[in-house]
């Protein structure tokens, strides 16, 4: 999985998808990938590349997630 960003937005990139989202919301997909991970134990490692690339991104952009977002639910879409 890889994260790119220019100045308004970021990039997930996996091997056979992508989408892009408000810098914004970096924060809300952080912890959502964190909450799947935990949710759906079975999955694995499946998240974690995913996991591992927006909190490299969020370091590199000096971001942090508060508890609050951490817990809340996020909404969005994905484009394939």
């Amino acid at each position: 999985m890889k994260a790119t960003h220019d100045e308004a937005t970021f990039t997930l990139t996996g091997n056979m998808w992508s989408a892009t989202y408000p810098l914004d919301e970096l924060p809300k997909w952080l912890a959502f990938y964190r909450r799947q991970k935990a949710r759906f134990p079975k999955a694995g490692d499946s998240y974690d590349g995913t996991i591992a690339a927006l909190e490299a991104l969020a370091k590199d952009l000096g971001v942090s997630i508060s508890e609050e977002e951490a817990s809340s639910p996020t909404s969005g879409t994905t484009t394939s």
